[in-house]
């Protein structure tokens, strides 16, 4: 079975090499460059055995991109403190939404709706709006990147209908289709970076309910999930236009 490899970062903005993956099930690191070649070097190098190869890579790369700790420092928290974060961020809460379908939607009257007539009567008496309307009126950022498949799921329809009540509250929401995030290598998962340095990732079970939070502040996955976020967000288009495109080519 083939190893589940995650890219965590290159020293080369060019060519990408040397780079650094982490195996998720074992937490070996892989790092690839460029290899030492010269007999001369390879002769005072101990222990190197048949079929071992020595790359040669910048120390900066280890430092910046090599996992800290065999278990990172993460924290559990349910979803009440979960819920809490949004009420303390500083600056920006930007959030990478990859799922093809959330239970907790489903279980919702704007979802029956949005089924039965493909629109949904949105409220905000949802103590969500009330907390993002009192950021967002601080000059605070609150950004989102949903991920669409071709064709969308009906989850997705109706996220697409969901972002006219978030961006009333002051939400910037963009999107991007599936082939463009996996062209792009995103990862697929679903979180919050909350002011640069935060990362609440989000647990769901095998029936896509969010059964709990992992808190991250490792600076190199905090650095990972900023390089995603950059990404994401150069490629996105804004929601409005997104679904005037996606209507447009039906």
């Amino acid at each position: 079975m083939a190893r589940r490899l995650r890219f965590n970062g290159t020293g080369s903005g060019d060519d990408g090499c040397p780079s650094v993956h982490e195996d998720l099930d074992s937490g070996e690191v892989i790092v690839h460059g460029p290899p030492l070649a010269d007999p001369e070097d390879v002769a005072q190098l101990q222990h190197l055995s048949e079929g071992e190869v020595a790359v040669v890579v910048p120390r900066d790369l280890l430092v910046d991109w090599t996992p800290k700790e065999r278990t990172r420092r993460v924290r559990t928290i349910d979803l009440e403190e979960f819920g809490g974060l949004f009420g303390k961020f500083e600056h920006t809460a930007w959030r990478l939404e990859t799922r093809r379908r959330y239970a907790s939607d489903e279980a919702t009257d704007t979802y029956r709706q949005f089924v039965e007539t493909g629109e949904a009567d949105w409220t905000f008496d949802h103590p969500y709006c009330k907390t993002i309307r009192e950021q967002t009126d601080q000059d605070k950022r609150v950004e989102r990147v949903r991920i669409v498949d071709e064709p969308p799921t009906i989850g997705q329809l109706y996220l697409l209908d969901n972002a006219k009540r978030n961006s009333a509250m002051g939400e910037d929401i963009r999107n991007l289709w599936r082939s463009d995030a996996d062209r792009l290598r995103l990862p697929a998962e679903d979180f919050w970076l909350f002011d640069s340095r935060l990362i609440a990732l989000l647990r769901f079970d095998d029936d896509d309910q969010l059964t709990h939070v992992d808190l991250i502040t490792e600076p190199a996955e905090v650095v990972r999930c900023s390089v995603v976020r950059d990404a994401a967000w150069h490629h996105a288009v804004p929601w409005r236009q997104f679904t005037a495109e996606m209507k447009s080519g039906a």
